[in-house]
């Protein structure tokens, strides 16, 4: 029990540290209302717990530790679905109602397309 919470504090650690390099990345670089940082961590999270859960389904090559640490640790660290709410909130609270509906439109539909597309590459392998 111990390992696993170890592994899943060091995944989350790791995540949270690479969606902190993106998010400020992308607000260096782009000064722009619609959140860019948080957008991309969120699609590519989705693809990368797709991409491990298929891997986990059609092989044993990731124990139960390493899908503790890959999944709940590491993408739970950093996907940032909780700022992403916050986020929406700021965009519809402000007046920027368009740039709220495209927020949540596009992550939640591109988030689950993404997910089948990680699911869809490994199955390919």
């Amino acid at each position: 029990m111990i390992k696993n919470m170890l592994l899943i504090g060091l995944g989350g650690g790791i995540g949270s540290i690479a969606r902190y390099w993106c998010q400020k990345w992308f607000a260096d670089n782009f000064q722009h209302p619609f959140p860019w940082g948080t957008f991309t961590v969120n699609i590519l999270g989705c693809f990368l717990i797709g991409v491990f859960y298929a891997i986990a389904e059609k092989s044993s090559l990731l124990s139960p530790q390493t899908r503790l640490f890959l999944i709940t640790g590491l993408c739970g660290g950093f996907t940032t679905f909780s700022t992403f709410a916050f986020e929406n909130m700021n965009l519809l609270r402000s007046g920027d109602v368009a740039y709220g509906i495209l927020y949540i439109t596009s992550s939640v539909v591109l988030g689950i397309g993404a997910v089948f597309a990680g699911i869809g590459i490994i199955k390919l392998l």
